[in-house]
């Protein structure tokens, strides 16, 4: 039976395909279209909204993993879309590259992550999706058709962001950077200082993002910006913030509030007294993802820059009222503007604003309440994220909508590749 990370969707009767070559690849898709079912593609299961949900087939490339080729006069890295992004990193960190930016999850394939609209935090840089160079589908007749700005520019600029409906993607180039190394700074702030100085802190670090405590007046701040100092060699304190804190301790205390959950304002003020500073230095790839062992949901909303601190008082008002048991943080990222058609950040720098609630815990009349305020900020759901919009309501919020649905026309007019839910989702 697959399920994704959280548990919050599952498939108990759907058949899960592992190709291990193209030609597999290219027999489950033949199989598939005589059979009349539909496929699904997966990569690690870190999406919360039912992409992955299937009445036909899944198919999973993580047999087909690494790294193809690297141009190393453009750095520019061919690889398998299967590909975790935590073993690309440690990859070309040994052939001295790096990605300029990732999100904080690092277990993800990288077809999943880009395909769904994934992003760290920093104005300097657009989603993943931002840093292909050029994609090779599989599409539903078993053709090889490759993306690239001078080779269907048109498939380029939709299929880089497109929820798995075009085909199947199974190789990435990406644009690298040299090497580097990042020193994280976490500190302590109160959340209307925090407020007030966030373009300052946004414009003066390389990344910046905070995460603000329910029910207090706390956020912890975390910066990034590139050093020459030496790697930390024992590791102790990030395994007491990230392992031991944030992921044993709080795994415990978010146990303790799903029993009894009039306790979660006072234990997110606990947990609030125990934001303290620290620094780490690391491999960019490494320092900026962050384990998650504490299973939760999620929704995120992309919002225009000059929004997310109104967004946000609004969802703290929201949640004063203690009409949901809550002590998840809440966390707020920047993300650069782009062209791609389904990017929540098409047009406009963006804040992102992300909810969470503990797995087991009641979510839906929060998240429902976050939607509306932020739809009323001009927000936009992440992909990958609950969210509850059709294709009316989203033919609203992207300018480029109709012309993503004519381009899923054209490459799977036959729907092969789409689901109960993306059916739902375009309108078909």
């Amino acid at each position: 039976m697959w399920k994704n990370w959280s548990g919050y969707v599952e498939c108990p009767r759907t058949p899960v395909l592992m190709p291990g070559s193209g030609a597999e690849l290219a027999t489950a898709l033949a199989d598939a279209g005589r059979d009349g079912r539909p496929v699904r593609m997966v990569g690690a299961g870190h999406s919360f909204s039912p992409l992955v949900a299937s009445d036909g087939v899944i198919v999973s490339l993580d047999k087909l993993q690494g790294i193809i080729d690297i141009d190393a006069a453009t750095r520019v890295a061919r690889v398998h879309a299967g590909t975790r992004l935590y073993a690309l990193g440690g990859a070309l960190a040994e052939r001295g590259l790096a990605m300029e930016n990732l999100g904080d999850i690092n277990v993800q394939s990288i077809a999943g992550a880009t395909s769904t609209g994934t992003h760290g935090t920093g104005l300097g840089f657009g989603n993943l999706a931002t840093q292909i160079a050029a994609l090779k589908f599989v599409t539903a007749d078993g053709r090889e058709v490759v993306a690239s700005p001078g080779e269907n520019p048109e498939l380029f600029a939709g299929g880089r962001i497109a929820l798995g409906s075009l085909g199947v993607l199974t190789e990435v180039s990406l644009r690298l950077v040299p090497a580097f190394r990042l020193r994280l700074e976490r500190g302590r702030m109160d959340l209307e200082d925090c407020l007030a100085q966030a373009d300052a802190l946004v414009a003066a670090n390389r990344q910046f993002e905070f995460y603000w405590l329910p029910h207090t007046e706390t956020v912890l701040t975390k910066k990034w910006n590139t050093t020459d100092a030496p790697v930390d060699k024992s590791g102790v304190g990030r395994w007491v913030s990230d392992v031991l804190l944030e992921n044993i301790a709080f795994g415990l205390l978010c146990g303790v509030g799903k029993a009894v959950p009039s306790l979660c304002p006072p234990l997110s003020r606990f947990c609030a007294s125990l934001v303290s500073a620290s620094e780490q230095v690391d491999a960019s790839w490494s320092m900026l993802s962050t384990v998650r062992q504490v299973r939760f949901n999620e929704m995120e909303w992309s919002v225009p820059a000059e929004r997310g601190a109104d967004a946000l008082r609004e969802i703290k008002a929201l949640i004063s009222m203690r009409t949901f048991p809550l002590m998840f943080p809440l966390e707020v990222r920047w993300v650069r503007g782009d062209d791609l058609w389904l990017s929540p950040n098409h047009g406009r720098d963006s804040v992102h604003i992300s909810v969470h609630q503990y797995c087991g815990m009641p979510f839906e009349a929060y998240f429902d309440a976050v939607q509306a305020i932020c739809l009323n900020h001009g927000g936009r759901p992440h992909w990958g994220k609950v969210h509850s919009l059709k294709a009316s309501q989203l033919a609203r919020l992207y300018p480029r909508w109709d012309d993503f649905l004519a381009l899923r026309e054209k490459m799977d007019p036959k729907g092969l590749f789409l689901t109960p839910y993306l059916r739902g989702l375009f309108g078909v």
